[in-house]
């Protein structure tokens, strides 16, 4: 298969994925359901959570500015913003393209290289996936006693203990196997590793780690409360406990990367989440729903708006010259 067809593969399955996605959603709620959800809704708490989306973002572009300061370069903060939003309205069209043009609009307004702002975003990439690990264990904390019984209930404990097992030995034969050997996917995940290693000691040899550290916990307990003031927006969730708003937020962050800004898969992933907690198809499903296109609407303005601004902005700015810290 030629790289020109691979190319064009990766970019079609994420739509086609988000097409059936949209379907499968309005099999389950027809869109006149899901219509009078949106109508009924409490846009006060909807919109609550598109700020605190707003605050997140922000957020990050501050924090871009810690990583770009040890190699020499202080970004002014509006290019900072409008490159974040436009990435993340890029990433709607095509898949990962938002990484590439952010750290392309560092190179065109402040001369920061490519590779080295691309770099940064790396690094950020690893600080969220951190993040993000820690909040997995901690919901698995809270709601240990639901996930054990439930697996419990659906699965044969012997089953379970012995495929817990096998999953360790596994675990250990393939890091032995990565280690010794030479194979194309070894080498990836020894290069994937090395890199998350090296991301990690960056963040903590930074100068203003502590404030890296700090906006890297704001921006994702923002995300979070986005998610769960939203919820107040439906009657039918009111009730719903804050471990299952934990278990919705990680399954619909993860549909996030099946899709172009998870459209289609947002919503389905937070009907799956809320269904083990038996909260009804039509109220979980809207509320995905709800959340999604809130917080789309927020990037898709913001997005576009930065693309606009950011030669505007910059009309006057000589671009060229490094921008040296003392």
């Amino acid at each position: 298969m030629s790289p020109s067809i691979k190319k064009y593969i990766k970019i079609l399955l994420p739509i086609l994925l988000g097409v059936f996605l949209i379907w499968y959603s309005l099999s389950k709620v027809p869109l006149n359901v899901l219509l009078t959800y949106f109508k009924s809704a409490n846009y006060s708490w909807i919109f609550l959570g598109m700020f605190c989306g707003l605050l997140s973002h922000l957020s990050r572009a501050y924090r871009w500015q810690y990583l770009l300061e040890p190699l020499g370069y202080k970004i002014s903060l509006g290019n900072s913003v409008m490159a974040v939003f436009a990435a993340y309205l890029i990433n709607y069209t095509i898949p990962r393209a938002g990484e590439v043009a952010r750290a392309s609009v560092l190179t065109t307004y402040e001369a920061v290289p490519f590779e080295k702002g691309f770099g940064t975003i790396v690094a950020e990439r690893v600080a969220d996936l951190l993040v993000m690990l820690l909040i997995i264990i901690i919901t698995l904390f809270i709601q240990f006693d639901f996930i054990y019984q439930f697996f419990v209930q659906k699965f044969n404990p012997l089953h379970l203990s012995i495929g817990l097992f096998v999953l360790i030995v596994l675990f250990f034969i393939g890091v032995k196997f990565v280690k010794s050997s030479t194979s194309k996917i070894a080498l990836k995940i020894k290069t994937f590793v090395i890199g998350l290693l090296e991301g990690v000691l960056s963040i903590f040899k930074m100068k203003k780690k502590w404030a890296f550290i700090v906006h890297t916990i704001f921006i994702w307990s923002m995300y979070i409360a986005m998610f769960y003031v939203t919820a107040f927006s439906l009657p039918e969730l009111h009730n719903i406990t804050f471990g299952a708003i934990l278990i919705g937020f990680i399954s619909a962050t993860f549909s996030i990367a099946a899709t172009n800004g998870g459209i289609g898969s947002y919503p389905i992933a937070v009907y799956a989440a809320f269904s083990l907690f038996s909260v009804p198809e039509s109220p979980s499903i809207a509320f995905g729903w709800i959340v999604w296109t809130s917080q789309t609407i927020l990037l898709v303005l913001a997005g576009g708006l930065s693309l606009m601004l950011l030669p505007i902005f910059n009309k006057n700015k000589k671009v060229g010259n490094k921008k040296e810290l003392s």
